[in-house]
């Protein structure tokens, strides 16, 4: 068996490179799938800009010079997205979340149904955020990232990413209770 050698100019990654980038990123792929599911808000551009982040920091894995590699593939999805969006100018509306696979066993019939009908309203909740905003929630609350990850992925000061955060949250809240509010008001 021979090894091809590598043009000059080319980043393919060596057989150490591509160990250490199965150990360090592909764990992340969920959360990149995730974080762009989220940005994009269409499941297959979501897995389309997913699989294209990936091989771009398989590409370029060898300027990751340590550390974690979880924000590190955050932000490329991030900017992959971005970009996808620029390109396009386009926004959907539509909703293409898979209830089903990501359902909690439920006790009751009723408890399913409560459940469902608070991920829907959190789900369109957070469709209706600004893409800034919704981008922080979902790092911090959804993926866990803290301040300073969040600050690393989206290149912004971590002040602005607190409070950027904070009017995130209120947004969230004024929309899921303005939800609540509204169909109340319909019920009666």
């Amino acid at each position: 068996m021979s090894h091809a050698v590598p043009k000059q100019g080319t980043n393919v990654p060596d057989e150490q490179d591509k160990l250490r980038f199965e150990m360090l990123v592909l764990p992340h792929l969920d959360a990149a799938f995730d974080l762009a599911r989220w940005l994009l808000r269409d499941r297959a551009d979501a897995e389309d800009a997913a699989q294209e982040a990936m091989l771009r920091s398989f590409r370029f894995f060898s300027g990751f010079h340590g550390g974690d590699a979880r924000p590190w593939l955050l932000q490329i999805v991030r900017n992959t997205c971005y970009s996808r969006l620029e390109k396009t100018r386009r926004v959907k509306d539509t909703i293409e979340f898979d209830e089903e696979s990501h359902a909690l066993q439920s006790a009751t019939p009723e408890a399913a149904a409560i459940a469902g009908d608070n991920r829907e309203r959190l789900t369109l909740a957070l469709e209706s955020l600004p893409t800034r905003y919704r981008e922080v929630i979902v790092l911090r609350e959804l993926e866990g990232c803290s301040y300073k990850e969040i600050a690393a992925i989206t290149s912004i000061p971590i002040g602005t990413v607190m409070s950027t955060l904070s009017r995130a949250r209120r947004q969230l809240q004024i929309a899921l209770t303005g939800s609540a509010s509204a169909r109340t008001a319909h019920e009666l």
